[in-house]
C-alpha cells in the first residue's frame, strides 16, 4: 500500500502552524486546503493576487470568478482580500510567507528542487516557483515517489532544468517522509507510508537516505 493524494495532503497540512501565511502550488498541495487541523488558523496566499482562500467548492457552487494560481476554482472568507500580481509576488519575495507547499519532478539529496520544465515539451512558463523557493521560509514538496515510468524522483542529483540549489526542507511522497538538510546529503527517512516497508523505499529511491527510526 501507499498514501493516497489526499493522505499525502493531510500528512502534509500538518506542517502548517497557527497564525502561518502559506502558499500552496499547483496539483496534490492545493488538496491541503481541505485537510487543515482544528484549531489551526492559516492564511493562504496565491500568486494571482489572493490572501485568504477557503477551500473547493462544492459541485454547483462554483464561482468563476474565484480560482487559485492553478485556474481551479476556490471560495472566498470573510476575511479575503484581492490585489495585483505584483503585490502578490512582493509578499513572496519579501519574505512574509511562513510555509510554501509545491509539487515536484525531482529533489535531490542535497535538496535542489526541478519543478517547473521539462526540456523538449510545451512550457507555459515558470510560474511563481523560483520566487516561492527563494522568498519563502520553508519548503514542503509533496509528490509521487516515482514517474509514471517508474523512474524515481528522489535523486542524487538533478537532471531536469533547476528552480532552485538546496531549497526544500521536507518531502512527502506517498512512501514516507523525508528531512532534508539543506545543501546537504543524505536524505533522513524520518516516517513510512502504513503497509510500505523500507525495502520498497530503497529499491524505488535514487537518493542515499538514512532511517530515523529502527
Amino acid at each position: 500500500m501507499a498514501w493516497t493524494r489526499d493522505q499525502m495532503a493531510a500528512r502534509a497540512a500538518r506542517e502548517l502552524q497557527d497564525g502561518f501565511y502559506v502558499n500552496l502550488g499547483i496539483g496534490i498541495p492545493t488538496l491541503v486546503a481541505n485537510y487543515i487541523p482544528d484549531g489551526v488558523e492559516v492564511t493562504l496566499q496565491s500568486e494571482n493576487g489572493m490572501l485568504g482562500m477557503g477551500p473547493f467548492p462544492f459541485e454547483g457552487e462554483e464561482d468563476a470568478d474565484l480560482i487559485n494560481a492553478g485556474k481551479q476554482t476556490i471560495t472566498e472568507l470573510d476575511s479575503s482580500s484581492y490585489f495585483s500580481s505584483a503585490d502578490s509576488f512582493a509578499m513572496i519575495r519579501g519574505g512574509h510567507i511562513d510555509l510554501s507547499i509545491l509539487g515536484a519532478m525531482q529533489v535531490a539529496a542535497n535538496g535542489d528542487l526541478a519543478n517547473w520544465m521539462v526540456p523538449g515539451k510545451m512550457v507555459k512558463g515558470m510560474g511563481g516557483a523560483m520566487d516561492l523557493v527563494a522568498g519563502v521560509k520553508r519548503v514542503v514538496i509533496v509528490m509521487e515517489h516515482s514517474e509514471k515510468s517508474g523512474a524515481p524522483k528522489l535523486v542524487k542529483a538533478c537532471n531536469l532544468p533547476l528552480t532552485g540549489q538546496g531549497v526544500v526542507d521536507l518531502v512527502i511522497t506517498d512512501l514516507g517522509v523525508f528531512e532534508v538538510n539543506r545543501g546537504r546529503s543524505p536524505l533522513r527517512l524520518v516516517e513510512l507510508a502504513e503497509g510500505v516497508t523500507l525495502d520498497e523505499v530503497r529499491a524505488r529511491t535514487e537518493a542515499s537516505f538514512e532511517v530515523a527510526f529502527a
